[in-house]
């Protein structure tokens, strides 16, 4: 599975961590962020890693920025793409089986090494429930989304 990944500044230390425990657990991860300690706005590795799970490039995407806030506001301006904040599993797990969200975002400065792998790791590991009341729900998102970009 290729899986991509962001970050800012803020977040390069723990992003550099959590893509060498995706490539020692087999996946393919693609760097869509800084590798700098130096001040980095968000909002450009958002979009790209956002347009990029749209397109199909990858098929989830990992967001981190200071609080995960930003990141996943950024994110979320991209048609199709439905990125959650998460600081525990159970939310992890819950937007991939409810929302069937596509990229999951945190905050390097809210959740340390170990939680994130285990948020990193619950996200991919689950999977859309394809529920009806669920599928609605994610097709009422897309009408809106719909409606906002049109020409």
């Amino acid at each position: 599975m290729k899986i991509g990944i962001a970050n800012d500044h803020a977040a390069t230390q723990l992003k550099n961590t959590i893509m060498e425990y995706l490539q020692g657990e087999g996946y393919e991860v693609v760097n869509f962020g800084t590798n700098s300690l130096e001040s980095f706005d968000y909002p450009v590795a958002a979009e790209t890693l956002a347009n990029a799970v749209a397109s199909g490039e990858v098929e989830f995407g990992i967001a981190i920025c200071g609080t995960g806030v930003g990141i996943s506001i950024a994110c979320n301006k991209v048609k199709g793409i439905r990125a959650c904040v998460c600081s525990d599993t159970t939310s992890a797990k819950l937007t991939r089986l409810h929302n069937n969200a596509n990229i999951i975002c945190f905050g390097a400065r809210i959740v340390g090494e170990e939680l994130a792998k285990d948020l990193v790791d619950t996200f991919l590991e689950t999977s859309f429930t394809h529920d009806e009341r669920h599928q609605r729900r994610i097709d009422m998102i897309t009408d809106i989304e719909n409606r906002q970009y049109k020409a």
